[in-house]
């Protein structure tokens, strides 16, 4: 087993984390940290607003039995000599303090945007660009690290990512527009913000958000060159709302393709690309990698985000367009919870681990 810890561990993505690595064959959960206040605290007394003693637990699953009495530590407690990997769960501030202090001596997984946009440190999907791993390697060199920082990319765009993969190998892109309807829980759980900003609403603007989704793309959809990541030549513009939904990001997608390609086409090469996928095997993966539906109704949050615990990007009402001489559209959806955020970082583990990088 590899000792792993989480760090921001009480806020919503910490506690996906603790969830996602309860009873994981191969880590075991060993340490936690948060914020100062809730050092010293057992983990369940910390999940305790203090001025009303109400849970602040925000999962349908119950707290796991193998940490509810688990003490939280400083992060200036966690010694990283003394784990295999680290989970952050962090704001990018934090994030940029934070994480470079844990990777000088072991791997740390992020989930924060701090590092994402820096030459030597690749945004990784499990399964669509494991080949960028070996960017690592130049990035431990670079920085006389003996771990590594391997941040995931902005939820909203790891299902459009996993959704063009298959059309880019055999299809060709030239240009992608994309608009989300991204769901509550990835605003985080400000207080107001449900009850004064969203019901009977939509949020046309989310900030930063459009601007990670159009750079993060091309690079995940990039080619490593043994040196560098060269981004995808493929122009990308979207626009992000915030809608009335607890959780799973809904976007549609329209696709200019390099070759003319029929929606059955497409279908099949997401289907094959599926089946095919490099990580099915690991305890995390989906049974589907996606899934692609005839029924022009789907995907509906409600109905589809839980498909395989949250881990299968779902596609639905794919069909030609009327305005790309060779394009297709087509609606998604992922959840921003799982496979958006730290179950899909515990994937990533997994791979790394598979490929023995960890």
């Amino acid at each position: 087993m590899l000792r792993v810890a989480v760090i921001g561990a009480t806020g919503a993505v910490g506690q996906e984390f603790v969830i996602a690595l309860n009873k994981h064959p191969w880590f075991e959960l060993v340490q936690i940290a948060s914020s100062e206040r809730s050092a010293g605290k057992k983990y369940i007394d910390a999940l305790r607003d203090p001025n009303t003693s109400l849970l602040k637990w925000h999962s349908k699953e119950k707290i796991p039995d193998t940490v509810r009495e688990m003490v939280l530590n400083r992060v200036d407690e966690i010694n990283p000599k003394k784990l295999d990997l680290i989970f952050t769960a962090l704001e990018s501030e934090d994030a940029q303090i934070i994480e470079p202090k844990m990777a000088s001596a072991v791997p740390v997984i992020s989930t924060a945007a701090a590092f994402r946009y820096e030459d030597d440190v690749p945004i990784l999907i499990p399964g669509i660009n494991d080949d960028h791993c070996d960017l690592l390697n130049i990035q431990k060199k670079n920085r006389k690290w003996d771990g590594f920082i391997a941040p995931l990319p902005n939820c909203t765009t790891t299902g459009m990512a996993i959704t063009l993969k298959p059309i880019l190998d055999e299809m060709g892109l030239q240009s992608v527009f994309m608009t989300s309807m991204q769901a509550l829980s990835g605003a985080g759980r400000s207080p107001g913000v449900i009850a004064l900003d969203i019901m009977d609403n939509v949020i046309p603007y989310i900030p930063k958000e459009e601007e990670k989704v159009q750079v993060e793309t091309k690079k995940i959809l990039g080619k490593f060159d043994g040196n560098s990541i060269k981004n995808a030549p493929i122009k990308v513009s979207c626009t992000c709302t915030r809608v009335p939904v607890m959780d799973g990001h809904t976007e549609t997608v329209f696709a200019q393709l390099e070759k003319t390609a029929l929606p059955d086409k497409v279908k099949e090469a997401m289907i094959n690309f599926s089946k095919s996928v490099s990580i099915r095997d690991l305890p995390s993966a989906p049974e589907d990698y996606i899934i692609v539906h005839d029924d022009p109704t789907r995907p509906q949050p409600r109905i589809d985000r839980e498909v395989n615990d949250g881990m299968t990007t779902v596609v639905g009402r794919l069909r030609k367009d009327t305005v790309f001489e060779n394009g297709v559209k087509y609606v998604l959806l992922t959840h921003n919870e799982k496979m958006g955020s730290a179950k899909g970082a515990v994937l990533l583990a997994e791979m790394f681990k598979s490929k023995k990088i960890i």
